[in-house]
């Protein structure tokens, strides 16, 4: 009998011995499973932080660089429109028996006459009219302005002849070199010969700083100029800024429509076969080519064979167009595959005809998903240079397109050729500036498709 119950305890204390055992090892799986899953949150945490610093970064350097470059060195001056000094006359009125040939001689001799007035000793003179102190420095006043400002003058007179007499307060920029200098961008140790400015212009420029006549204002010029080679500090991006503008408007009504109708067909109504099987695997190739291979088609295609214009923007809308496709092609047909198939059944068991149940039932539920793959596809074209490199964008232009067939350049690559300009003190920081708003356009676009999305959204 003793010898059962000891039998019977020692076999109880097996068991149990061997359910602490498995508890455990249950405890150390369990113990060694969160650790994993712990160490993995803390990568995962770790590199949305590393990202969002390398992100935090890049917009903070741009940001530093390019927002002081919207502040540029200018002065305010009364000029005094001299009849005196513009004496070209009145500007030449057609007569009633004259032949428009004769008048646009007249009135073409009077403008040449008008290009020959001493403009900057219009400004000198305006300048030292209000501040006598530099009269003796006169000469050097020439050299302080940007050369475009003497145009803008005889601009306005061409405008207003009744200008002639009058006083009008200008807003005059200052030339790209005085703003390097009086901004610090450049070595004030250097000797003279690796200076921009004479020691004249230099001294001057540094006393019409002191006295509060050069001031740091906002350049509402960046925004209204073009670019210019011969008068660096009035460069702008508005000729930039319309070519992006007609070049998205292409893609956005070339790329969008035929690319949401190419995936509606595939996925809706295409029956599976080689051949379709052969246009998706296709289509997502196309959509992993380099961007470039894209210019050259483009090229070869729009420029070589159909003979449309170089440098155009509906030759770059045309090539951006071709390079968004696949984009707006997949993600659309990820949008329709998300809506369920039971929408589809539920449609075609009321009576409802195939094209009934796409239109009315399906493309309204798979819209927001739509318009965010075609937004944010037409906002990375607006970000690409290669394609339009290839296409002859890289050239310069010194006017605003007023169409589509107009020869233009495009915001990435007003970026592109900024950022090699041999005065590179001024231009990097117009870069940046450049950098800002083609980013702001992104995020714009980006902003916009989120918000269509959340507008359209439908849960179902």
């Amino acid at each position: 009998m003793n010898t059962m119950n000891t039998s019977t305890s020692a076999e109880t204390l097996t068991v149990k011995e061997q359910s602490d055992q498995r508890k455990k090892l249950i405890m150390q799986s369990l113990g060694k499973r969160h650790r994993k899953e712990k160490r993995f949150k803390i990568f995962g945490f770790s590199a949305v932080c590393i990202g969002l610093m390398f992100v935090a970064i890049l917009f903070g350097s741009i940001l530093y660089k390019g927002l002081p470059a919207f502040w540029q060195t200018s002065l305010t001056v009364p000029v005094y429109f001299d009849p005196k000094i513009i004496d070209a006359g009145a500007p030449p009125v057609k007569e009633s028996n004259e032949s428009p040939a004769v008048f646009n001689e007249r009135y073409v001799d009077w403008q040449t006459k008008m290009g020959m007035v001493d403009w900057d000793g219009i400004i000198a003179k305006s300048v030292v009219a209000q501040h006598k102190d530099i009269q003796s420095k006169q000469d050097e006043l020439s050299s302080i302005y940007t050369s475009s400002e003497t145009y803008r003058l005889r601009d306005m007179v061409f405008a207003d002849p009744s200008l002639i007499g009058k006083t009008v307060e200008v807003k005059l920029l200052a030339d790209a070199n005085v703003d390097v200098w009086l901004s610090g961008k450049i070595d004030r140790s250097l000797p003279d010969e690796q200076q921009q400015l004479s020691p004249e212009v230099r001294s001057l420029a540094d006393e019409l700083k002191a006295k509060d006549i050069l001031q740091n204002t906002f350049n509402f010029q960046i925004f209204t100029n073009t670019d210019s080679r011969s008068s660096p500090a009035s460069s702008g991006l508005a000729g930039a800024f319309v070519g992006s503008l007609f070049m998205m408007l292409i893609v956005i009504f070339v790329s969008i429509p035929i690319g949401v109708a190419s995936a509606i067909y595939l996925e809706e109504f295409a029956k599976k076969s080689v051949l379709t099987d052969i246009v998706e695997v296709n289509i997502n190739n196309l959509a992993a080519v380099p961007s470039i291979v894209f210019g050259l088609l483009g090229a070869a295609i729009f420029i070589g064979w159909m003979h449309l214009p170089l440098s155009a923007p509906l030759v770059g809308g045309l090539v951006l167009s071709l390079m968004t496709l696949p984009t707006v092609i997949i993600t659309t047909r990820a949008s329709l595959k998300a809506v369920p198939p039971s929408i589809r059944q539920a449609a075609q068991g009321l009576g409802a005809s195939k094209v009934q149940t796409v239109f009315h039932h399906v493309l309204p539920l798979a819209l927001p998903g739509i318009l965010t793959g075609a937004i944010i596809g037409v906002a990375q074209a607006l970000g690409e240079t290669a394609p339009l490199l290839l296409i002859g964008m890289s050239a310069f232009v010194a006017s605003v397109p007023t169409t589509p067939v107009d020869q233009s350049t495009a915001l990435p690559v007003q970026i592109f050729l900024w950022q090699g300009n041999e005065l590179r003190n001024f231009f990097e920081g117009r870069t940046a500036a450049a950098i800002i708003v083609l980013l702001a356009m992104m995020i714009g676009l980006n902003g916009l498709a989120i918000w269509l999305r959340k507008k359209f959204e439908v849960r179902w």
